[in-house]
């Protein structure tokens, strides 16, 4: 059950934003496994003063087109799986909206399975 959140700049289009949550949501589910009804997903959008960023921290060059990713999951992968899961995004977005790679920034949050309600006051994995 992954909780996806899309930090960008204000200004792209709406079918620009649905092309990134489209695009995550295809590698999760090819990479991670994550089952067709399970998509929950939020797009936050900043304006330049409250987006900041360095334009080449490790050597890799970023602009305005930069979009942050913050995917909640269970803390249940390896690091291979993980790595899969970067390339697969990195390679959906490329292709469709057209982000380029290095304006690609995914932070996966790990917790425990307990760590999750779904609704009705429960925890439905715990």
């Amino acid at each position: 059950m992954p909780l996806t959140c899309v930090s960008l700049l204000k200004g792209k289009p709406p079918q620009y934003r649905k092309a990134i949550l489209d695009g995550l949501y295809q590698a999760m589910r090819e990479v991670f496994d994550v089952p067709e009804d399970d998509r929950f997903m939020l797009i936050e959008e900043y304006d330049k003063s409250n987006f900041l960023y360095d334009e080449n921290y490790l050597g890799i060059a970023r602009d305005d087109d930069l979009v942050i990713i913050q995917i909640t999951v269970n803390n249940t992968r390896g690091p291979d799986k993980k790595k899969a899961l970067f390339a697969r995004i990195a390679e959906n977005l490329t292709k469709n909206p057209g982000i380029k790679p290095e304006n690609i920034f995914v932070n996966l949050l790990e917790v425990p399975k307990e760590n999750w309600s779904f609704g009705n006051g429960i925890a439905q994995y715990a």
